[in-house]
């Protein structure tokens, strides 16, 4: 793969070299390669083709987990999002000590390992959000949420330039990867001042079927407000907006 450097910008194939547009600028590469045909036919790409199972299980995995929270990641921007957390899928996928490789999945992988995850690179909440907090993540009872003891905002939030309030938010996720279901609920805070002074505590309560079966997921983020004229507007297109994977009960 290179880089087009012309000034006039090429898209299409010329002599067997084909021309692009990607999100990293103007590419070229070569056209051919092996057909499909013999990838999944032929013995020699026996290899290939479990690869490209697990990659599909993966991204699929991904997929449905974005929806559980899509009304969250509307407020997240990230372009290589979907990317990095098809990577990370595909960590928990290898590691599936059941199944022979190429039927690896979720379910018997290390689901855990998606703890910590970012769904903002640019935005992360460890970056952010400074106040202690406390989880809560039951599949017993199907209980979730977070809790915030009183904090100055002012100086536990690392807000960004321009921004006058705050909205802390939090989803909790039964995802049934095979089936490509979930139960999901978010909730939040109300939108609040960066205020110097400590306000109240801050519950985010959420509520999960009860004695789930499938992997558990919970999610904590914050969103940023300028207000004018008492009317709160998203500041920047959710650049700085984080959200984060905090619990995972595989």
């Amino acid at each position: 793969m290179a880089k087009q450097k012309s000034i006039i910008r090429l898209d299409g194939t010329i002599g067997g070299i084909t021309f692009y547009k990607s999100k990293d600028g103007y590419l070229a590469r070569e056209k051919g390669g092996i057909s499909p045909e013999r990838i999944r036919t032929d013995p020699a790409f026996q290899r290939t083709r479990e690869n490209g199972a697990e990659f599909g299980r993966a991204g699929k995995a991904g997929k449905v987990l974005r929806k559980s929270i899509r009304g969250l990641l509307q407020n997240i921007n990230d372009s290589r999002m979907v990317s990095r957390l098809t990577k990370e899928m595909l960590k928990v996928i290898q590691l599936d000590r059941i199944n022979p490789r190429g039927l690896r999945n979720v379910i018997d992988g290390e689901a855990e390992l998606l703890i910590g995850f970012d769904f903002n690179a640019n935005g992360k909440l460890s970056n952010t959000l400074f106040a202690s907090w406390e989880k809560t993540l039951d599949r017993a009872t199907g209980e979730a949420g977070v809790l915030f003891e009183p904090f100055e905002a002012s100086s536990m939030i690392g807000a960004p330039a321009g921004s006058t309030h705050y909205r802390l938010t939090a989803a909790a996720m039964s995802i049934d990867f095979e089936k490509e279901i979930y139960d999901s609920v978010i909730g939040s805070s109300d939108t609040l001042e960066l205020s110097p002074i400590a306000g109240n505590a801050i519950a985010i309560d959420l509520q999960l079927p009860a004695d789930s079966t499938h992997p558990l997921f919970l999610a904590l983020g914050i969103e940023f407000y300028q207000q004018v004229n008492e009317i709160n507007y998203p500041l920047k297109n959710g650049a700085f907006n984080a959200l984060q994977i905090i619990d995972v009960i595989g």
